[in-house]
């Protein structure tokens, strides 16, 4: 076990001994809203267990609660500090969303199941007021050598745009937590656009606040875009999408740049192949630029009229 927020901090944060909170280095660039917003404050263990206390933010609202990438980012950051092992990267995540939590105090509850030679699995719990928000089972390893296959090849789209500007989907009519997502379309139709085309949407994301890419960053992106049903809805089938589980497996080490202050946008694509009794399929990839595989999606959720 590391010490408060010990494991493997994102640029400009490190582990305040006096506090446990994560906080911000002297020198250190300004505290990003992502940073701020998914820290979390390591205060007791009991017995196998430790407890960790977060603020859920109204910023980063989606549809009827907080958005279901943010939470899983904000669990994941309790997870690397309870494993607090830079040689065991996480490499899957399951969350599931039993209950919405309103803006504010949270606790988390870590546990590791298992710690083996070279893999960790873990679990943890998300809960408000007594109540369970979210439920999650995840898996840390080190790298082992095997031969390399993919079948994964980056879609052949136009590269980023050099002007990075974030909010554009929350002018259009989408959630809050939009106004810290820089998003440029490159795949796939319009929302509410009665489109024939097939239920896939994609295009290059990052954070409004430039940031390496990293685990953290991947969770949020996982489940950052409209669900892929929505360009063959009508503008009057007007719905909101919970996420009721999130698996997300990461396939690369991260951060990958050597440089603090790197940032790239990565390119995702999501597609659903059924919706049946209200509930739909999500499945998603991440490439980073160089047309690596940096993480793979999915997720069932659930359409409900506004």
């Amino acid at each position: 076990m590391g010490g408060p927020c010990s494991g493997r901090p994102p640029t400009g944060l490190t582990a305040s001994p006096t506090s446990g909170w994560c906080v911000a280095e002297a020198g250190a660039p300004r505290l990003g809203a992502f940073d701020r917003d998914t820290a979390v404050r390591r205060e007791r263990a009991i017995g196998q267990e430790i407890v960790y206390s977060a603020e859920v933010s109204r910023d980063w609202r989606a549809g009827r609660g907080p958005h279901g990438g943010y939470l899983a980012a904000m669990l994941l950051r309790a997870l690397l500090d309870t494993v607090a092992d830079p040689e065991r990267s996480p490499r899957s995540l399951t969350v599931h969303y039993p209950r919405a939590p309103e803006p504010g105090p949270v606790s988390i509850h870590t546990r590791i199941e298992r710690q083996g030679r070279s893999l960790s699995t873990l679990s943890a719990r998300m809960e408000q007021d007594g109540k369970l928000i979210a439920l999650v089972l995840s898996a840390f390893s080190v790298a082992w050598s095997a031969p390399e296959l993919s079948e994964l090849k980056m879609p052949n789209v136009p590269g980023p745009d050099a002007a990075r500007e974030a909010g554009t989907l929350e002018k259009l009519g989408a959630p809050p937590f939009t106004r810290h997502l820089v998003m440029q379309p490159r795949i796939g139709g319009r929302p509410f656009a009665a489109s024939a085309q097939p239920m896939e949407i994609g295009g290059w994301l990052g954070l409004a606040e430039p940031r390496p890419i990293d685990p953290l960053s991947l969770a949020f992106f996982s489940d950052a875009l409209f669900p892929p049903p929505f360009v063959r809805l009508r503008e009057d089938q007007r719905v909101v999408a919970p996420t009721i589980d999130l698996t997300i497996h990461f396939r690369a080490r991260m951060p990958r740049a050597a440089e603090p202050d790197h940032d790239e946008l990565c390119l995702a694509r999501f597609r659903t192949r059924l919706v049946h009794e209200g509930f739909f399929d999500e499945s998603g990839v991440i490439w980073a630029q160089d047309g690596s595989v940096l993480a793979q999606s999915r997720q069932l959720a659930i359409l409900l009229p506004v």
